[in-house]
């Protein structure tokens, strides 16, 4: 049982809405600002602990970027070219086919904004696949990705989301989010979705009966405050929805991108800051707790040492293997496209902790023993 008499800088009461899940924006403020960060970590660590126990799960995925042409104007990203490749659905099958041979159970497919892309050329992707592996899990396309699909089809979301369900989505990534705040959005991301379409897309997928994931992407021009308020955002949400199946916070990476090269001009701006990165880990552990279980760490993209550290600090999974990652990649991520579960499994015990590989959406989890 935790003892709120364990940490000296955490007042009674603010220790009780956190093993509650009630914590306010302004506790918040005062654990990201004002605590220790040890007691933050250790706040983080003990709520993880009650929540998942001993265990790090990830799951045995591929990721497949089928495109990095885009229409998008967004200001951080630096996978998006004009010229750029398009997968054929053939060359798509033949990287699915590779990773059945290694034994992935989940395919995560994103790509950038085609101009003229509709839904159903999106669905004919998810019916190839499922049409010659059923068993494996597809978790496909950005809130993003359907709101454009769905305009260019001149359909509304639900109907996008049905038919994508129909031809086989299990569920989506909630990626796009970046920081629901309106006065970010505008400067980093004008263009894209706003966040109130964001939220629409993913509670329409919840009600539809596809989970999502929950992302924030952070460490650019946001505040401490918008972050806090993003975090509190999806906490409602999932307090209507229960939809989200996980929590990942995403540090911005600011090579080859216009976002990145204005902060650097402005203020020699440096986006390694492993303090801030397992801080935004605990407050979300701690804003999150009792309503999203699982606070991933990304090891692409603060590499495997620090994600280490993070799995003390609140986080309690590792993602996936991935076999390719080319967004994180083509921003400046150095950590690697691929790790075997073998190399994950390693990487959780040199933690003291156990690891477990899971389906994508956490039903089923399987302790590692090798």
């Amino acid at each position: 049982m935790l003892q709120s008499t364990q940490f000296k800088h955490i007042p009674p009461r603010l220790f009780e809405r956190a093993t509650a899940g009630t914590i306010t924006h302004a506790d918040a403020l005062y654990l990201f600002n004002e605590c220790e960060p040890l007691e933050l970590f250790a706040l983080a660590d003990r709520l993880r602990r009650v929540t998942c126990g001993n265990r790090v799960t990830y799951v045995l995925n591929r990721n497949i970027n089928f495109t990095n042409r885009c229409i998008g104007s967004c200001k951080f990203c630096a996978f998006r070219e004009d010229d750029g490749y398009l997968l054929s659905t053939d060359e798509i099958m033949g990287k699915v086919r590779e990773a059945v041979d290694i034994g992935v159970s989940e395919i995560c497919i994103q790509g950038g904004l085609l101009e003229d892309a509709e839904t159903e050329d999106y669905s004919t992707i998810l019916h190839s696949i499922k049409s010659e592996f059923p068993h494996l899990h597809l978790h496909a396309y950005s809130p993003m990705e359907v709101s454009h699909l769905a305009a260019n089809s001149r359909i509304t979301i639900k109907r996008a989301l049905l038919k994508l369900k129909e031809c086989g989505l299990g569920s989506m990534p909630g990626t796009a989010a970046e920081i629901l705040s309106k006065r970010v959005r505008e400067e980093i991301c004008p263009e894209k979705l706003s966040a109130r379409e964001w939220i629409e897309v993913v509670e329409t997928a919840h009600r539809t009966g596809i989970p999502t994931t929950a992302t924030m992407m952070y460490g650019h021009i946001e505040t401490v405050e918008e972050r806090i308020e993003h975090l509190i955002t999806i906490r409602e949400i999932q307090k209507r929805t229960g939809g989200f199946t996980e929590f990942v916070p995403l540090p911005f990476l600011p090579g080859g991108n216009q976002l990145g090269e204005r902060l650097c001009m402005e203020n020699g701006f440096e986006c390694i800051n492993g303090t801030n990165d397992l801080k935004v880990h605990a407050i979300a552990r701690i804003i999150l707790h009792t309503h999203i279980n699982n606070i991933q760490v990304s090891w692409v993209k603060l590499g495997v040492r620090l994600a280490q550290i993070a799995l003390h600090c609140g986080a309690s999974d590792l993602g996936g293997t991935l076999m390719e990652e080319r967004i994180s990649k083509s921003a400046g991520a150095t950590s690697g496209e691929y790790l075997t579960p073998s190399q994950l499994n390693n990487i959780i015990r040199h933690t003291g902790r156990k690891p477990a590989t899971r389906d994508t959406l956490y039903r089923t989890i399987t302790p590692q023993f090798e």
